[in-house]
């Protein structure tokens, strides 16, 4: 390509950056309604080409989501769950540390929350009171060993160098074979066959206020969107959190201004194991009612990438990313239910539509790091 066709590509491309990254929040939210749309109906044209019902097939995704006040119940709690730990994330990648190992945090604090109800139970006499005071305990609990657990790694990179992706990720398995093992063999009710803890007393539950589920609470939703306000408060609007930005992104300014970077990057995966730990009570207390086999469990800690990058790692816009994510899995569950349809398809589209959704972002974060649409770097 000669020089010339080069200018114009570029000039093309510097300008739709440009464009995407002076975009205001209501104009992005727009963008992303009409991708969504743009990809469902791609989405038809490829479920028709593959000899299914393409309006069946996108009737079904959008009633699974949205279809009715169960359909919703299940959107939201699974939005609740990716919310949390797409927050987990968040912190990490916004101060350049790659945490990978959610899902290892969310199971072991699972655990320690799960653990704190078993203990606690038999010791305090039932009731509404002491079911507020052992859930609060137990999600205390799981804060700190999610924190404590995303400590190793973080240590591990600051004082010895370990690649922390690398690290978070075998963290992972290590996490779900150690806490299987505890279940089977010493945390089940004896005579019991599947690895599960005792089922956690009435009491101890989050009401489904609104909703009637048995897996749902709006509480659960809005110790969610509380979690988001202070952790977005911290990064945002503390000194504490843009030391914590700064050390991941620019070293050399925060040793200038006295910030320990090695500190900085322990702290960082410890908020975010704390807040994977949080969630990992949530997953216990508000959808199962006991603990049991985490090789089983929804992988919430993977899927929770995605929507953080999805979500530009603001925690702020991690919530709708959530929602979409969690609209989309309760669709694609509700398909597989319904419809004689292959998983590998719902797959596809489903992906496909996180693609679309995705693009614009990624122009903005290519307009950042690169250097187009320079006047609003």
């Amino acid at each position: 390509m000669s020089r010339t066709g080069l200018g114009t590509v570029r000039a093309i491309a510097d300008r739709i950056a440009d464009r995407m990254l002076s975009a205001s929040v209501l104009e992005r939210l727009a963008l992303a309604v009409a991708s969504t749309i743009l990809a469902l109906l791609i989405g038809a044209i490829i479920v028709a080409a593959s000899g299914y019902d393409a309006v069946e097939f996108v009737s079904a995704l959008v009633f699974g989501a949205v279809g009715n006040l169960s359909n919703i119940a299940f959107t939201l709690r699974q939005s609740t769950m990716l919310i949390l730990t797409g927050v987990a994330v968040a912190v990490a990648f916004r101060a350049g540390v790659f945490n990978i190992g959610v899902q290892g945090q969310f199971v072991v604090g699972g655990l320690a929350g799960t653990l704190a109800v078993l203990v606690l139970v038999p010791l305090l006499p039932a009731g509404v009171a002491t079911g507020v005071a052992i859930m609060a305990l137990a999600a205390l609990a799981a804060i700190i060993a999610g924190g404590a657990y995303a400590a190793l790694p973080g240590m591990m990179k600051a004082y010895a160098g370990a690649n922390e992706v690398i690290t978070t990720i075998m963290l992972n398995f290590i996490a779900a074979g150690v806490v299987y093992f505890l279940i089977d063999a010493y945390l089940k009710p004896p005579g019991a066959a599947a690895p599960n803890t005792a089922a956690f007393p009435d009491y101890v539950d989050l009401p489904g206020v609104a909703f009637g589920s048995p897996s749902f609470s709006v509480i659960g939703l809005g110790i969610a969107l509380l979690t988001v306000l202070v952790v977005y408060v911290l990064m945002a609007r503390t000194s504490f959190g843009y030391d914590l930005v700064t050390s991941g992104h620019q070293e050399p300014a925060a040793k200038y201004s006295g910030v320990d970077p090695k500190r900085m990057i322990v702290r960082t995966m410890t908020i975010s194991g704390m807040v994977a730990g949080l969630a990992g009570a949530m997953f216990a207390i508000m959808i199962l009612g006991y603990y049991s086999d985490p090789n089983s469990f929804p992988t919430f800690g993977f899927d929770a990438i995605a929507v953080s990058l999805l979500g530009a790692n603001n925690p702020l816009a991690v919530v709708p990313a959530g929602i979409l994510f969690g609209g989309l899995d309760a669709g694609g569950q509700y398909i597989g239910f319904t419809l004689d349809v292959p998983s590998e398809l719902v797959d596809g589209v489903i992906g496909l539509i996180v693609l679309f959704v995705a693009v614009p972002e990624l122009f903005r974060m290519a307009g950042r790091y690169t250097g187009l649409g320079g006047e609003h770097q």
